[in-house]
């Protein structure tokens, strides 16, 4: 709870996956991507109560492994690859206020594909997002210069490389170059009018949550290498 307002936390993890078979259950330093992110999200001293929203009997599994009551499975029109995010967070919102006969006034997403995340990025999210007034928060990194617009380039239809951006060339050092930020997955945080009453959550009144340390997000078979190696990093500072 925060402010007097009661967080529900959403972990969405669908069983399929066409870039890693079987993603969600795949292991980091020992620890499943599903499974760290509902710790991740138990460990959050803002959260009121966690749910996990997958179509698997699996993952499902995974999650009351770990103290995790799953009491519903996500429907089927929900767990193809054309679901909405949004979609997918309102139902578990409203299903799980149906059966805890519980009202939620705020809620974060949680996606497993995100292992680098922290619970005190989840709370940070929560302040944020209460202390401004905002109608939603997503956590953002900075991007490398060499993947900004500036640097960005296309081919034409004479098969020549053009820059992107009118005047990009100008741009010899990364120095000069605007700084630009993506959404990194880490955490999305929303109020219930966003979200429940109006569908919405990044359209208007969006705050960033800036998140400055390395984090990566689970695509490919070479990202799980990468967040493995982040890890022990991480251990071993």
């Amino acid at each position: 709870m925060i402010d007097a307002r009661r967080v529900l936390a959403v972990v969405p993890a669908r069983g399929g996956s066409k870039g890693i078979p079987r993603k969600n259950l795949r292991t980091l330093r020992g620890v499943s991507l599903v499974a760290r992110a509902l710790q991740t999200a138990q460990a959050a001293a803002c959260v009121d109560h966690v749910v996990l929203s997958t179509d698997d009997e699996k993952i499902a599994e995974e999650a009351r492994r770990i103290g995790i009551e799953v009491p519903f499975l996500r429907p089927a029109e929900l767990a193809g690859d054309r679901a909405t995010a949004i979609d997918t967070w309102r139902h578990a919102w409203l299903e799980t206020e149906r059966r805890l006969d519980e009202r939620f006034d705020l809620s974060v997403l949680l996606e497993p594909t995100s292992p680098l995340r922290r619970a005190e990025d989840v709370d940070a999210a929560l302040r944020l997002l209460v202390e401004s007034g905002a109608r939603s928060v997503a956590s953002v990194s900075r991007t490398p210069g060499h993947y900004t617009p500036e640097k960005t380039l296309r081919i034409d239809s004479q098969g020549h490389v053009v820059p992107h951006v009118p005047d990009a060339l100008k741009h010899t050092s990364r120095q000069t170059i605007p700084a630009y930020y993506h959404r990194n997955g880490a955490v999305y945080a929303v109020t219930r009018q966003a979200l429940v009453d109006e569908g919405s959550l990044m359209e208007r009144d969006c705050l960033p949550l800036v998140i400055e340390r390395d984090l990566v997000n689970i695509d490919d078979p070479i990202d799980l290498e990468f967040a493995e190696f982040l890890l022990a990093r991480e251990e071993q500072a």
